[in-house]
C-alpha cells in the first residue's frame, strides 16, 4: 500500500491526471458551446420561419421569391407541379393563365367526340326526308363507350361519331335516360385501337366563381374550347321534353348548338359536368348555360350499359296527388301529399303495410278510391306532389327498403317498404 501511494504521488501521475481533467473540461466547454450555438440557431430559424410565414400570408409566393432577390413575372400551378417564370415578358411566350388553359385543352380534347345524327322529318310538302343533326360526346372508356345527351340522339335512325384523329365510326345506342337527359353510345373499334377516356372529377366541391372550361362542337366546329365560371349551383332546369332536371350547374362559358353532350371541365382538366342546354331568346349563347353534374352521370352509366335504362325504385301502388277538391270531399286533415288509391295485391307495398282506399268515386275521367293512406314523406324527404316522390326515389333501386311516412285516419305512421322497378310508362298512376 505504501508503494502504491508513492506511485500516485509521483509527478508523472499528477501530470497525467491534470491533462485528463483538462481534456474533460475542454470537451465539456466545447459541448456547451455547440449546444448554446444550436439553441441560437434554432431561435434564429424559428424567427426566420415566422418572418417568411408573415411574408407568405401578406405577399404570397411572389413575395417570398422577391425577398430572396429573384425577379418573378408569374407563377403557373399545373398538374406536374409549379412553374416559375423569371425575368420580363419577353422571356416566355404564354402567361400562367394561358398555359393552364392550354394544359386543360391538351389533356381533355382527345376525349371529345363529334356526333352526327340522321332522323326522318317532314318538309312543307309533307315529304319524308332525312334530317341531319350534330352534337358532342365524351369518351368514357378505352373500348368505345361514348356519353352524350339523350336529346342529341332521340329519334335518330343513324349515328356516326368522329374522333380527334379524324376517323369516323358508326355507333349504336346502348342506353338512354330521358329523365337526366343522358345516353351512352358504343362504337366498334378496329383491332388494337384504344380511345383516350375523359378524367372524371366531381361536382360536389364546385364553388360559384370557380373557373370552368367547355369543349364541344358548336355549329359543327370540332373540339371548340370556351372558358367561363360557375355562375350558379343546384339549378332546377326544365328541358325541351318538359322534364325537370334538378341540381344543374349554371355557367357563363359559351354553350351553343352542337355543344350538347360535351364535357364541362375544372382547372385540372377533370370533367365536372355534361353540357346540355342554354337559356336563350335567340337560339345562341347569351351567357347562361347549364350542365348536368358528373356525379349524376356516374350514378346512371352502369345501368345504361347493363340494362339500357336506369333501374329506379318505386312504390307498387296507385297514387293520386291531393288537390283542394279531394281534401274537402274526403275530409282529410292534410292539404298536400299523395293519396294511396289502390295497393297492388300481394305486392311489396302491401307487405310493407301500405293501405289503399275503399270508397270508389269518380274523379274527372278516372275512378279513384278514398280512405287510404296519404303519403307525406319518403326516404326522409317531404312529399307534397309527384315531383317530390320522383326526387326522393331518384337514387334508389328495386329491392331497396325505404321509410314511407303516411297519415292514416289522422295518425302518422312510418312504414318500411321494399321498392319495385319503376314502370317506364307509369300507365297505372293517376295524375
Amino acid at each position: 500500500m505504501e508503494k502504491g501511494t508513492r506511485l500516485q504521488r509521483h509527478p508523472i501521475w499528477r501530470t497525467i491526471r491534470t491533462i485528463l481533467i483538462g481534456i474533460l473540461v475542454v470537451i465539456l466547454a466545447v459541448g456547451i458551446m455547440v449546444w448554446t450555438r444550436s439553441l441560437r440557431e434554432k431561435d434564429r430559424l424559428e424567427r426566420q420561419r415566422e418572418v417568411l410565414a408573415d411574408v407568405l400570408d401578406r405577399d404570397g409566393e411572389l413575395g417570398l421569391l422577391e425577398l430572396a432577390g429573384v425577379t418573378v413575372n408569374d407563377i403557373f400551378y399545373g398538374d406536374q407541379g409549379v412553374s416559375v417564370f423569371l425575368g420580363n415578358m419577353g422571356a416566355y411566350s404564354y402567361s400562367a393563365d394561358e398555359m393552364r388553359n392550354i394544359a386543360i385543352y391538351e389533356k381533355a380534347n382527345k376525349s371529345v367526340a363529334h356526333i352526327t345524327t340522321l332522323t326522318l322529318g317532314l318538309n312543307t310538302f309533307l315529304e319524308v326526308l332525312p334530317v341531319q343533326g350534330t352534337g358532342s360526346g365524351i369518351v368514357i372508356s378505352k373500348d368505345g363507350y361514348i356519353l352524350t345527351n339523350a336529346h342529341v340522339v332521340n329519334n335518330a335512325t343513324q349515328l356516326s361519331i368522329s374522333l380527334h384523329d379524324g376517323s369516323t365510326h358508326d355507333a349504336v345506342l346502348v342506353g338512354k335516360d330521358n329523365e337526366n337527359d343522358l345516353a351512352v353510345l358504343k362504337i366498334a373499334l378496329p383491332q388494337g385501337m384504344l380511345l383516350e377516356p375523359i378524367v372524371f372529377g366531381t361536382a360536389d366541391t364546385l364553388k360559384v366563381g370557380q373557373k370552368v372550361v367547355a369543349i364541344g362542337n358548336p355549329f359543327g366546329y370540332d373540339r371548340t374550347m370556351t372558358i367561363g365560371t360557375v355562375s350558379g349551383l343546384g339549378r332546377p332546369v326544365r328541358t325541351d321534353t318538359n322534364t325537370v332536371i334538378n341540381g344543374m350547374i349554371q355557367t357563363d362559358a359559351a354553350i351553343n348548338p352542337g355543344n350538347s353532350g360535351g364535357p364541362l371541365l375544372n382547372s385540372r382538366g377533370e370533367m365536372v359536368g355534361i353540357c346540355t342546354t342554354i337559356h336563350s331568346t335567340s337560339g345562341i349563347s347569351q351567357g347562361i348555360g347549364f350542365a348536368i353534374p358528373v356525379d349524376t352521370a356516374i350514378s346512371v352509366i352502369p345501368d345504361l350499359i347493363r340494362f339500357g335504362k336506369v333501374m329506379r325504385g318505386w312504390l307498387d301502388v296507385t297514387m293520386v296527388q291531393l288537390d283542394p277538391s279531394i281534401v274537402e270531399y274526403a275530409g282529410l286533415q292534410v292539404q298536400s301529399g299523395l293519396l294511396v288509391s289502390q295497393v297492388r295485391a300481394g305486392g311489396k307495398a302491401e307487405k310493407g303495410g301500405l293501405k289503399g282506399g275503399v270508397q270508389r268515386v269518380q274523379y274527372g275521367s278516372s275512378i279513384i278510391y278514398l280512405g287510404g293512406d296519404v303519403i307525406v314523406a319518403v326516404h326522409g324527404e317531404p312529399v307534397a306532389e309527384y315531383a317530390d316522390l320522383y326526387s326522393a326515389l331518384v337514387d334508389t333501386h328495386p329491392g331497396d327498403i325505404v321509410a314511407v311516412e303516411v297519415l292514416r285516419k289522422g295518425e302518422k305512421k312510418v312504414l318500411q317498404v321494399e321498392l319495385v322497378e319503376r314502370p317506364e310508362g307509369m300507365e297505372w298512376t293517376v295524375r
